[in-house]
């Protein structure tokens, strides 16, 4: 394999040769692969990685969302060093775990009492057994096209298309893998994001099997677009009225404030999941919420609803770099990121109508995603990408890449706290540049 006609394979490609031999396309996720071949990183600092052929980018992804404070924190790096040598795991409790549950607590009133677990996933997991071992009822609902980690049930309806998602007012439980038992349809409940009639009509007809309504305040997948407060009001009216839990995934959006995105809408979920940031780089998740729905898994009542446990949950290596990133965290670093990804939105929002590109930003806090549609999606099925609108993104993405800038293939930015003011003008200024590609495809709104 080379990298262009008649020159020698680039040292990422050679690599790439090598994976595929004991790697499924060659990688460990499909995230991280590009035509013709993955680029590997060597190292990152700051906001900025360096790949295996020398080349510097700066770094919009931050591994999904997940790294808050960039790479190779000083002070991260120092606490877990530090605890390296002292031990990574034990068959033993550690202090560190208990400090840490306290200063996640005290970041919202709504946090009672959490377990720690390794990844985002595995904390909705969680949420979804623990609110079935709480209400005793077998179903969830959840939001058309929202992406809530690899689980049977939480994955359900994440990619429908056309051809399968069915009408507006019964979506279909669309599975994601081949052979999804059908049973784990048949208990997930399909709603369209921000549509509270046929939401609300959808939830009555399965009232009594809920045990939880799951929802992400800005769900990815579903547009990056934050949720309308009235959607957000009628949800958790009807799970108060009707005996059900209302779960918030917060795994992506916790980053958002200082106590989460929740904080932004008057109301208290039940339960929430976490991940990504609160790791500090390191794989972790957790639930939080209600202190009598934690205490599902509590083994000193007299009762144990839900046993649960991990083998690397609350590992110190990992608790010592989450604990450090979210001190960092405080509410004056959350403030300026925020104010970064505002910069960044006005200055996209500002190029868009200058190049007259048919394209919109959607976000809020420092995430944002850069659409190629006139009007911001409020929905799954308005976010879903035509054809075209995929080839064209894949153009302005391979732009932005070629500019040394590197995106979340949505054309999602997350921010790190490393970043300026110089980054972002930075990207706004490439992303002005490839829509003045596109406009030359005859993209215009």
């Amino acid at each position: 394999m080379s990298d262009s006609q008649g020159a020698a394979p680039s040292r990422s490609a050679t690599l790439y040769q090598r994976a595929l031999e004991t790697l499924p396309g060659g990688v460990s996720r499909n995230t991280v692969l590009r035509d013709p071949h993955p680029l590997y990183a060597v190292q990152g600092r700051g906001c900025r990685v360096v790949d295996l052929e020398g080349v510097e980018r700066i770094d919009f992804a931050n591994n999904m969302a997940s790294l808050i404070h960039g790479h190779a924190d000083p002070d991260i790096v120092g606490a877990v060093t530090e605890q390296l040598s002292r031990g990574t795991a034990f068959t033993l409790a550690t202090e560190i775990e208990v400090k840490y549950a306290e200063h996640l607590c005290s970041r919202n009133p709504g946090f009672g009492k959490l377990r720690f677990v390794n990844s985002g996933t595995e904390a909705l997991m969680a949420a979804l057994k623990a609110s079935r071992a709480f209400t005793g009822r077998p179903k969830i609902a959840k939001v058309e096209g929202a992406y809530h980690g690899q689980y049977d049930y939480a994955e359900v309806s994440q990619t429908p298309n056309p051809t399968n998602w069915g009408s507006v007012d019964h979506p279909q439980s669309v599975p994601v893998a081949h052979g999804t038992p059908r049973s784990a349809l048949d208990d997930v409940v399909v709603i369209p994001f921000n549509d509270t009639e046929h939401a609300l009509s959808i939830l009555e007809e399965h009232a009594t099997d809920l045990a939880c309504v799951l929802l992400d305040l800005m769900p990815h997948r579903v547009g990056l677009n934050p949720v309308e407060p009235s959607f957000v009001q009628t949800l958790r009216e009807w799970t108060n009225s009707h005996d059900a839990l209302f779960v918030l995934d917060e795994v992506i959006t916790f980053r958002s404030s200082y106590g989460g995105m929740q904080g932004r809408y008057n109301f208290t979920p039940d339960l929430t999941a976490l991940g990504k940031v609160i790791g500090g780089g390191f794989p972790a998740g957790a639930l939080i919420g209600r202190a009598d729905v934690m205490d599902v898994m509590n083994p000193r009542k007299d009762k144990l609803l839900f046993p649960h446990s991990g083998t690397f949950s609350a590992n110190p290596v990992t608790m010592a770099a989450g604990l450090t990133a979210m001190e960092k965290f405080d509410p004056e670093a959350v403030e300026r990121l925020n104010g970064l990804g505002q910069r960044a939105m006005d200055g996209i929002d500002r190029a868009i109508r200058e190049t007259g590109v048919k394209a919109c930003v959607t976000g809020a806090g420092s995430m944002f995603r850069v659409h190629l549609k006139e009007k911001p999606p409020r929905n799954y099925r308005e976010a879903f990408m035509t054809p075209e609108e995929n080839r064209l993104l894949k153009i302005l993405l391979d732009h932005l890449f070629a500019a040394g800038l590197m995106m979340i293939n949505t054309c999602t930015a997350t921010l790190s706290t490393p970043m300026g003011e110089s980054e972002i003008d930075t990207l706004v200024g490439a992303l002005e540049e490839g829509f003045r590609l596109l406009v030359a495809e005859g993209h215009t709104g």
